[in-house]
Parts: C-alpha cells; sequence; structure tokens
C-alpha cells in the first residue's frame, strides 16, 4: 500500500533532480560552446593531446554528411574492435574465470547493442564476459555512444540557432568534449559514491562461500545421455558451496546509468545485491539516469538564448512522465484482483521485486529506466501486472522522449516539437515556424523518418519473431502474456532501450540477428536524418517573429506538444498493445 513515506521519497527524487540538473546543464552549455570552464584548465591538455595523436582539426567545421559519416564511421569502427574482442576474449587477459569467445551470433547482437547505446543484453554478463571486455569493450561504449547522443544534440541546437550557412561543429572535438568534460567527470564520482556503498571494485575473480544450509537438488541426465538409456533417473547432489563473482563493477555501473545505458555486470542487473546494494545506491543510481537528460533541457534554453525554451520541453517530458509513473505505481500497489478478495483488502504486487526496494522505489526505477532509454532494472518487468508492465512498454514505444537517452532522447522531443509546430501552422493555414525558422516539406520528412523508423522496427520486428517457430519457442509463457514479451523486445530494441521482459529466452539466431539489425536502423535511421534537419535549418534565414508566430515556450504549447507525443504512440501501438497486456489485464478481471 501507498504511504506518507513514498510520497516523501518521490518529492526529494524529484527535487535533488531539479536541483542537479540546472547548473549541470548550465556547465553543459558551456562545454558544447567551446566555453571555458573549470575542467578545461585540468584536463585542456589531454583534449588537445588527443586532437595532436587523432590528427583532428578541432576549428575544422563539417556540414551535416560530413558530420553524419565521421559520427558513422566512428561507429563502424567501434563495432569491428567489439566484435572481435567478443569473439577472441577467451585468449586475452583479465579473464581470471576462464570465459570463452561468444557465438557469431551473440557477438553481432551484443557489439551492436553496446555501440546504439541500447546494451541489449541476451546473455548473462557474469558467466559470458571477462573482466577485459566488461573494462575494454562495454564499459568504453557505454562513455562514446551516450557522447554520440550528445554530439548529435548538439548539432541540431547548433542547426536552429545558425543563420545561411552549412557549418554543424565537428564531430570529434563534440565526442571529445562530452567524453572527457561531461561523463567521466559524473561517472567518477558516482563510481566513488558506489564504491562507498559497497559495489565491488577488483580484477580478481569468482570467490567460493560456504553455505550455511546445504542445497539439496538433482542433476538432470544430458540428452545424449536419455538417448543410450531413456530409463535414467536424475542424480541427487548437495551443494555445498556457491560461487561469488567479482569484478570492476562500480566503474560499469556509474557509466551505465549515467549515460543511459543499463547493460548490468550481472544478469540480475540493478536487482543484484552488488550493482545496488543500499536504498541509497538506488536513489543515486535512479537520480544517475535521468540527471544529464534533464539537464540537457537547461543546455538547450542556454544554447538557443532562451531559457523558456528548454523548461518547456523540461516540462513535457516531467508531465508524460509523473503521468506514467501515477498509473504504475497505482497497479502494482493493487496487485492481483483474486489475491485482494482472498484477504479483503488490495495487497501490493511484490513477485519479481526486491524486498528491500518495494513496490514504489520497484515502478519508479520502471518508469525512470524506460522513460529514458537506460534499461537497467532493480525488479523483473516480466513480474509487472499487465497495467504495470504496460507502463514500461509504452514509453518505450513513444520514441523514449519521456527524458529519453542521454542526447538523443531530446533531439526526439525536438522533432516532436516540429511537428507540432507543422500540425498548429495546418490548422491556421500559415507556414509553421520553429525558433525562427520556417518548417517546410524537406523538415517534415526529416522528422517522419526520425518517428517512423523505431514504430516499423516495433512492429515489423514482432510481427517477423510470432510468425517463425523460433521466435515463439522463446516464449516462457503461452497466450497474451508471451505475445507482450515478443512485443516488450522489439519495444526495448527498437527504440534502444535494452531492457527485457525476463520470460523471453532471447539468445537465439532469431533475436540475435533480427534484432542487431533493428538496433542499428533505429539508431543510425534516425541520427542521420536529425543531423539532416540539422544542416536544412542552418541553411534558413531567420524569420522575424510576428502576430500570427506560435508561442513555442508557453503552458499551452507544452500541452500540445505531450498530446502529439501521445496521439502518434497511441494510433500506433493501441492494436498491439490490446493483444497484449490490455487483454492480459482483462483476463486478469475475470471478464
Amino acid at each position: 500500500m501507498t504511504t506518507s513515506t513514498d510520497f516523501m521519497q518521490l518529492g526529494l527524487f524529484l527535487l535533488a533532480l531539479l536541483a542537479l540538473s540546472w547548473p549541470l546543464g548550465g556547465y553543459m552549455a558551456a562545454v558544447l560552446e567551446g566555453r571555458n570552464h573549470p575542467l578545461a584548465r585540468i584536463l585542456g591538455w589531454l583534449e588537445r593531446g588527443l586532437y595532436r595523436v587523432c590528427g583532428v582539426d578541432p576549428t575544422r567545421e563539417m556540414d551535416w554528411k560530413e558530420y553524419a559519416l565521421a559520427m558513422f564511421l566512428f561507429n563502424v569502427a567501434g563495432f569491428a574492435v567489439l566484435y572481435l574482442l567478443l569473439r577472441v576474449q577467451g585468449l586475452l587477459p583479465l579473464n581470471p574465470d576462464g570465459q570463452t569467445g561468444m557465438a557469431p551470433d551473440l557477438a553481432f547482437n551484443t557489439a551492436m547493442s553496446f555501440i546504439t547505446n541500447t546494451n541489449w543484453q541476451a546473455y548473462s554478463g557474469e558467466n559470458a564476459a571477462s573482466h577485459l571486455t566488461q573494462m575494454l569493450g562495454l564499459t568504453v561504449h557505454n562513455f562514446v555512444s551516450a557522447a554520440t547522443g550528445i554530439a548529435v544534440l548538439t548539432a541540431l541546437i547548433r542547426g536552429l540557432i545558425r543563420r545561411e550557412t552549412r557549418e554543424l561543429g565537428n564531430f570529434w572535438t563534440d565526442l571529445v568534449r562530452s567524453t572527457l568534460y561531461i561523463l567521466l567527470p559524473l561517472a567518477f564520482v558516482l563510481s566513488l559514491a558506489l564504491c562507498w556503498q559497497g559495489v565491488p571494485q577488483t580484477f580478481r575473480g569468482t570467490v567460493n562461500a560456504t553455505l550455511a544450509e546445504p542445497v539439496v537438488y538433482e542433476i538432470a541426465p544430458g540428452a545424449d545421455a536419455l538417448k543410450t538409456d531413456p530409463a535414467l533417473k536424475p542424480t541427487p547432489a548437495i551443494a555445498t558451496q556457491q560461487a561469488i563473482m567479482r569484478g570492476p563493477m562500480a566503474s560499469q555501473e556509474a557509466i551505465k546509468e549515467l549515460g543511459t545505458n543499463g547493460g548490468g555486470f550481472f544478469n540480475a542487473n540493478s536487482a543484484h545485491p552488488f550493482e545496488n546494494p543500499t536504498p541509497l545506491s538506488n536513489f543515486l543510481e535512479m537520480l544517475a539516469i535521468l540527471l544529464i537528460p534533464a539537464a540537457l533541457c537547461h543546455t538547450f534554453g542556454r544554447m538557443v538564448g532562451d531559457a523558456r525554451q528548454g523548461w518547456m520541453l523540461l516540462g513535457a517530458m516531467t508531465a508524460l512522465f509523473l503521468g506514467f509513473l501515477a498509473l504504475c505505481w497505482w497497479a502494482e500497489s493493487q496487485g492481483s484482483p483474486q489475491i485482494a478478495a482472498i484477504i479483503g483488502t488490495p495487497a501490493g504486487n511484490m513477485e519479481g521485486k526486491e524486498l528491500r526496494f518495494g513496490v514504489m522505489n520497484s515502478a519508479l526505477f520502471a518508469t525512470i529506466t524506460t522513460a529514458t532509454s537506460c534499461g537497467a532494472v532493480n525488479t523483473m518487468h516480466d513480474s509487472l501486472t499487465p497495467l504495470g508492465g504496460l507502463v514500461p512498454m509504452v514509453l518505450m514505444q513513444l520514441g523514449e522522449v519521456v527524458f529519453g537517452g542521454v542526447g538523443s532522447g531530446l533531439y526526439g522531443m525536438v522533432v516532436f516539437a516540429v511537428i507540432t509546430v507543422f500540425v498548429a501552422g495546418l490548422m491556421v493555414g500559415r507556414t509553421p515556424e520553429y525558433l525562427g525558422k520556417k518548417i517546410e516539406a524537406f523538415e517534415t520528412k526529416m522528422c517522419s523518418l526520425v518517428i517512423m523508423v523505431p514504430l516499423f522496427g516495433v512492429l515489423l520486428g514482432t510481427g517477423w519473431a510470432v510468425l517463425t517457430g523460433m521466435g515463439r519457442g522463446a516464449v516462457a509463457n503461452p497466450g497474451a502474456h508471451g505475445f507482450s514479451e515478443i512485443l516488450y523486445a522489439f519495444s526495448s530494441m527498437a527504440n534502444n532501450n535494452g531492457s527485457a521482459f525476463a520470460g523471453l529466452s532471447a539468445n537465439n539466431a532469431l533475436y540475435n540477428l533480427l534484432g542487431g539489425i533493428v538496433m542499428c536502423t533505429s539508431r543510425f535511421w534516425t541520427a542521420i536524418p536529425v543531423l539532416a534537419l540539422a544542416g536544412s535549418l542552418a541553411g534558413k534565414k531567420a524569420v522575424p517573429t510576428g502576430a500570427g508566430t506560435l508561442p513555442t515556450h508557453t503552458p499551452l504549447f507544452c500541452g500540445l506538444l505531450v498530446a502529439v507525443v501521445l496521439v502518434v504512440g497511441a494510433l500506433t501501438f493501441i492494436p498491439a498493445l490490446a493483444l497484449g497486456p490490455i487483454v492480459e489485464h482483462l483476463q486478469m478481471l475475470g471478464r
């Protein structure tokens, strides 16, 4: 049941988020604009050294095509290096537990997942990746994939504020500054805080602990043995020890949350006590997930010269976030009506949740991680009630614009803002304008691509999976919930989130290959149209504000923007949701 303490925790969380995001937003604006800031005096030598080593001229600006090509080639190179590392990790050092190389299809899926900031994991992290892979492969891409999102957003902002030019800045400069001055310092501080709370940070391998009570279990005979002797019975066994995995966790955990990545060191992710040991660590991790996306709204307002624009975008995101949180929280607090009928009062749904977090912190984390493109979880989403599970699914299907990924969430919301002024312009028969730029045919086409590509990824991927035996065979639960598992998986991959309904066994060739393609398409076939949009806007003249100009900083526009985001999601996914969580909810009610 909901208590006053739950509301106090939520209020404290929102207060901390708003209080920290405003100064961080101003600092990031200084970094991205190349102005002086405190860390430039400390780390400036390293930035200049990186440019010299890589042969980059930081003063040379690029048009949108050059910027997009640099962004794409950087990620292609990152994919190739990570794929090779995953395949040969068994031959490399820092592998105390003797992990072997991944299978080709799983390595493809994992490499594509981490370069796209999705961090979908079709494997158990502690059992499939060496310490070297976790650090050099996965953690590095947690940084640079997030920095790529910030770079694309920065180019879009320049397109809005510049006049009659083709230049959008330098991708390499934006990438280095985002990593060096924003992500690394924040991750360093959060890593220390998590170590203080008990998250391990070590190069040592597995340690064995003696169980206080031995566990009796049975070992089933293998398939080959059963072919020889079908009458074979399970062999009884007794476990007296438990293997406890260790590794460099705090450093990965910090950037996993700050970069809205989500790929955990453990299969249980942030529900594991090593990744998330205390209520304070849980609070810090939730705050870290939302901090940079919220702060970038203030960065946007500073860079376009009108802080009200940033507040409007932040207000729209917060309104959507709180609405969906209320639904998830209520659904999980009510739990199952069958149990409520037995005990005579609504009982919160604790299935799949950590007792130390409870219903409120579990619902809050689930909403935060899917409102952003993080995908980290402190509860198993497969065990949420039908309506509780609908919330994270819909938040992803809206395009991950309710805060969204680092950089990518805000440029997605700006795209929706452009569509909103276009719709408003149609209503009054006037050429729409956004921040002094006319929105014409090319801009609306690019915005349509950004919105439609992930939608096709979700629906086509889900349709393909349910039509194949391999896709259906991975489902642990038949019926509506099994369909929800598949729909959730492709909603996650197509929107670069990475969380999953735990009942889907996604490590097979279909999900690995098809999912990798969906993740790649949804990341780059949205980022490239955003850069094309930025290039088109940068080449336009400024349009003077007139009596017919729609103000884009008002509560009215904020409400209109929220409505457009919801309508696009509703029109697209209501039929699919009706086959999954909605019909499952009706079945739970006995209808």
